[in-house]
Formats: C-alpha cells, structure tokens, sequence
C-alpha cells in the first residue's frame, strides 16, 4: 500500500474481508492512471482460492489487470508493465 500511495496517479484501497465484505474480491484494490487493478496478496506458499481465481478471471474478461502477488516487487513489475498480469 505504501508503494501505490506514492503513485501520484493511484486510487487505492485496502478490501476488508467480514460480514460486509464481497467474498472473492483481491486485497488491494488500486485505480492507476486510468487503469483498474486488483492484487491478491499471498506469502510464498500461499494459493487464490477458487472464488478468488474466478474473481481475478472475471476482472481479466472486463478488461482490468488483476492476479496474485508475493512482494511489492511484483506489484511495482506489474504497475510499470514488466511483469505480465496472465497468471492466477
């Protein structure tokens, strides 16, 4: 969170899991540049579930970018187009 905050660009949000929540939906939820972006946010050893797989799929077939991440690395990879988004 702290890296996108720094984007001057950058809208983003941490999504709380609960009772109020939408389940499925990826942690951080960031608008950069006119662009929406959804990360799932795991250790190393840790999988998407499949209701966030589906999610991370549907976001992919609306046209925003979205998948699982490990480190900021990947998130800033991503955020500047060296990484690819195709991988759950």
């Amino acid at each position: 969170m702290r890296y996108l905050k720094s984007l001057p660009d950058c809208f983003c949000w941490k999504e709380h899991g609960g009772m109020y929540g939408t389940a499925g939906i990826p942690d951080i939820i960031a608008c950069i540049g006119g662009k929406f972006y959804g990360f799932e946010v795991k250790n190393e050893r840790g999988k998407a579930s499949a209701l966030q797989e589906l999610t991370i799929r549907k976001i992919k077939a609306a046209g925003g970018t979205a998948l699982v991440v490990r480190s900021v690395d990947e998130v800033r990879a991503v955020v500047e187009g060296r990484q690819s988004s195709g991988c759950v």
